[in-house]
């Protein structure tokens, strides 16, 4: 696996400009990439742990759900609507959307309604979970194939990404690193709670307190 190392300096903003920078190198026209949203269990309120599609993570750098981002050479807009005071009040204060914005280095950022105005020509990934895919397939005036049958620029797009992600740079490697060693905390944890614990979800309490 090949890898690219760059200076400890650099910020997060500066490393996902780079990665912008080598995809935008590949391809001539903008990409919208969705964060996607968590699937319900059995019924809508009990969902599953979020995590944002991995693409979508790649260049943006947050597991943040009901997101999208424009990418337009190495420029970068963020659409996302803030908390509402509803939910400030159950889960406390968050970052804004200018704050966070400001975090991964975006150079605009509107509310998720916005992004209707800039779909046009506009390359994609199609996410897993259906709610987000039929906004995809609204939004782009197109029906989406899954990544492996995508045709013409969606399936342009993700031979550029994986060209891209083909080659680790130090973010990535941190998080993989990262990774292995949660991982490995928590097969400890969950062989330490053997010794005392009386059913198996005993241990993967004790192994979810390490990874959660």
């Amino acid at each position: 696996m090949q890898t690219q190392s760059n200076s400890d300096s650099q910020t997060l903003s500066d490393r996902l400009r780079q990665r912008r920078q080598r995809l935008a190198r590949l391809i001539e026209f903008p990409v919208v990439l969705w964060s996607g949203q968590s699937p319900s269990r059995n019924f809508p309120a009990n969902t599953y742990p979020f995590r944002a599609s991995s693409h979508f993570l790649y260049f943006a750098g947050l597991n943040l759900p009901d997101a999208a981002i424009l990418l337009e050479g190495d420029r970068l807009t963020l659409f996302w609507d803030e908390p509402t005071p509803a939910d400030v009040l159950w889960h406390g204060p968050s970052p804004t959307r200018s704050q966070l914005a400001a975090d991964i280095g975006a150079d605009a950022a509107h509310p998720l309604a916005a992004l209707a105005g800039f779909c046009g020509g506009a390359a994609t990934i199609a996410v897993q979970d259906s709610a987000t895919r039929q906004q995809q397939e609204s939004l782009l005036a197109r029906l989406l194939s899954v990544p492996k049958q995508a045709g013409g620029i969606d399936r342009e797009l993700g031979m550029a990404i994986a060209q891209v992600r083909l080659c680790h740079d130090d973010l990535a490697l941190a998080e993989i690193r990262q990774a292995a060693r949660v991982t490995r905390q928590a097969h400890a944890a969950g062989i330490a709670a053997t010794a005392t614990a009386t059913t198996e979800a005993q241990v993967r309490a004790a192994m979810e307190q390490v990874i959660l």
